[in-house]
């Protein structure tokens, strides 16, 4: 038996009816019916019950077309399904009138479901599935939306254990694909979101990474644009166009916090003392230069490396120098 699997949806933009222009229509059709209904009572005796009977079933078949009425506002949609069967999607917004047929969508029953939940457990259920079921009749909104995640305690590429959030902007770019692709976009969005940024998190190191080597924390604007990149390839399927993601949380875990603390404290004493000996070094080859050049002393190489020494002490400690005088001759 062999299992049929279509390709990915795709939105198909259509038109639907004026709703003012119905309104009218209908009103007035039921005005009518009504008229002729009561004007018609007196003589049913006589023309018999068929155009009484007619004025009746007329009334629910009004009130049927009543319930095609529906509003989009701007940057809001609403699939078409009719009888499981997509037949476009209405982009444009305004009041509109619809086949009453049209699907309501999956939205209402998770809209019951979840109050039925509340009513029982006092819970809200999951964070987001309260969103898609408060616009109903398979309305999807069309706004930019913002993904604040999780603090998320993963290894980066050295083993490392840190913790790392993003925040990802993101809209509905096919209403077909989110409608009929996935079960529900937002919490595809969320969770696709979450793999995302642990997978970043695993290719590079938190920071001091080899020489060219991007880092978490050194290569923001680079870490953000792969996962940027990442995100969109994931969120493709789902009809969901991602604007911006970028890192808002990150450091090491607790658990190694201090003691990576300690080694980029001994990283930074290392580099200034190395700045120190090279500054030392240059100002002492200076000063022998310039006594040589300009003839203030001669000295042979072991009083030399004693000024060399002398001044290396004076130029590289921490603690002020109290020089002692001599008060001999050079060589005493």
């Amino acid at each position: 038996m062999s299992v049929n699997q279509g390709g990915p949806n795709r939105e198909r933009a259509v038109s639907v009816q004026n709703g003012w222009f119905v309104l009218v229509l209908l009103l007035g059709l039921l005005l009518g019916d009504l008229a002729v209904l009561i004007s018609s009572m007196p003589r049913a005796a006589e023309e018999g019950p068929a155009v009484i009977l007619a004025c009746i079933l007329v009334l629910p078949l009004v009130g049927l077309l009543l319930t095609g009425f529906f509003t989009l506002q701007p940057n809001e949609a609403r699939v078409l399904v009719l009888f499981g069967v997509y037949k476009g999607t209405v982009r444009e917004s305004g009041f509109h009138w619809g086949n009453p047929f049209y699907s309501s969508g999956p939205q209402a029953f998770r809209a019951v479901s979840a109050a039925a939940q509340v009513r029982r457990t006092g819970s809200k259920g999951e964070p987001g599935d309260a969103q898609a079921p408060a616009l109903g009749r398979n309305k999807i909104s069309l706004r930019a939306r913002t993904l604040n995640g999780d603090t998320l305690k993963v290894n980066d590429k050295r083993g490392n254990p840190v913790e790392i959030a993003a925040v990802v902007v993101w809209r509905v770019a096919d209403t077909a694909q989110a409608m009929f692709d996935v079960d529900n976009y937002e919490t595809y969005t969320r969770t696709q979101s979450e793999s995302a940024v642990r997978h970043l998190a695993s290719l590079y190191a938190y920071d001091d990474g080899e020489e060219g080597e991007a880092t978490l924390r050194g290569n923001v604007e680079d870490v953000s644009r792969a996962l940027r990149a990442e995100l969109q390839e994931r969120l493709a399927k789902a009809g969901i166009t991602v604007d911006e993601a970028r890192l808002t949380h990150l450091a090491y875990a607790p658990e190694i916090a201090q003691a990576m603390l300690r080694r980029q404290q001994a990283e930074a004493v290392i580099a200034a003392r190395q700045k120190i000996v090279r500054g030392a070094v240059s100002m002492v080859h200076m000063a022998l230069t310039e006594l040589a050049e300009k003839g203030v002393v001669a000295l042979d190489d072991e009083r030399r490396a004693a000024m060399v020494s002398n001044l290396m002490v004076v130029l590289c400690g921490e603690s002020e120098v109290h020089p002692v005088v001599n008060t001999g001759t050079l060589y005493s």
